[in-house]
């Protein structure tokens, strides 16, 4: 680790031993819990959740011994108005563990996001992998926070993990995640999809995915699914996948689709795509991101359906 990455895994365990717990919200409802937060005059830290949680200016005294000196040696504090500060950083709970990800709002081009597709994603492997059977590689594309990797080494601790990204800042988060929970040999690769991932370890046999699938005109790496209503992400990391995995070799793909008067042509797409595999496919919520609908880019779209795939290759 760098001396930026010990000091935050060094606050995230001192946050562990404090018992801090926070389940992150959309931003959408971590914006209006907040400026609910300013009309009552409520707007400056109180606790420890309202600065790693609701990323809320805070005067310095309020953290414990140690805690700004770790934020500082991170370079993870900025000046806010009135002489208070605020973390660049937060610190959300799931499962018990906690995962360290980008500061509110997520504007930067390399943001590392988590909020409610994190809980889902871990949910949905949780419960399809124990059906796969031992798994030898596995690869989390895209790997972001590392939310799906952790969750699926609980699942699969004997595997051996590779967690690929193409924004750096999501690889160091990812890494501290990784130590914090605890967990076995892993290796980190920055690319594209597959493209840097070795063979050193063993042969892929299973790939998990939770790619961005909302068209983003900020074009952040965490968000932006490109074209087909923001499925273009997913569909490449589905091609990446179904050329490198060999039989029996599976992949667990977590995405949305946007529905159009009642038809998803994703799935179309995603079934000629893998149709060398055994293809289940189910929608897990049917309904998310509706503020989305509001904008240009999604006029026709009646709906953003969050989806789960598992795919087995004959």
């Amino acid at each position: 680790m760098t001396g930026a990455q010990r000091a935050l895994f060094e606050l995230g365990r001192v946050l562990q031993s404090r018992g801090y717990a926070f389940a992150c919200v959309t931003p959408e409802t971590h914006w209006r819990v907040n400026r609910r937060a300013e009309r009552l005059s409520l707007s400056t830290a109180r606790d420890l959740r309202d600065v790693f949680g609701w990323n809320r200016p805070f005067a310095p005294e309020l953290l414990p011994a140690g805690m700004l000196e770790l934020l500082q040696r991170a370079a993870a504090v900025e000046i806010a108005d009135h002489g208070l500060l605020r973390a660049r950083v937060r610190f959300s709970s799931l499962e018990g563990r906690l995962f360290l990800h980008s500061g509110f709002p997520t504007t930067q081009s390399d943001a590392v996001f988590f909020g409610p597709d994190s809980y889902r994603f871990a949910a949905f492997l949780q419960s399809e992998l124990p059906r796969l059977g031992p798994r030898r590689h596995v690869v989390d594309i895209g790997a972001g926070a590392g939310a799906g990797a952790i969750a699926a080494a609980r699942v699969l601790p004997g595997a051996y993990y590779t967690l690929t990204d193409i924004n750096v800042q999501a690889l160091r988060f990812s890494a501290i995640n990784w130590v914090m929970a605890e967990l076995g040999p892993v290796y980190f690769s920055m690319g594209d999809a597959l493209a840097d991932v070795p063979d050193v370890n063993g042969p892929v046999d299973c790939i998990i995915a939770n790619p961005p699938y909302i068209i983003d005109g900020a074009h952040r790496a965490y968000r932006d699914g490109g074209g087909m209503h923001g499925a273009e992400v997913s569909l490449a990391w589905a091609a990446a996948a179904a050329e490198r995995l060999e039989r029996g070799g599976a992949l667990l793909l977590y995405t949305g689709s946007a529905i159009v008067g009642g038809e998803d042509a994703f799935r179309g797409a995603l079934m000629e795509t893998l149709s060398g595999f055994d293809v289940q496919y189910r929608e897990l919520d049917p309904d998310v991101f509706g503020e989305e609908l509001e904008r240009d880019e999604y006029v026709g779209v009646e709906r953003i359906a969050v989806v789960g795939v598992v795919a087995i290759k004959k």
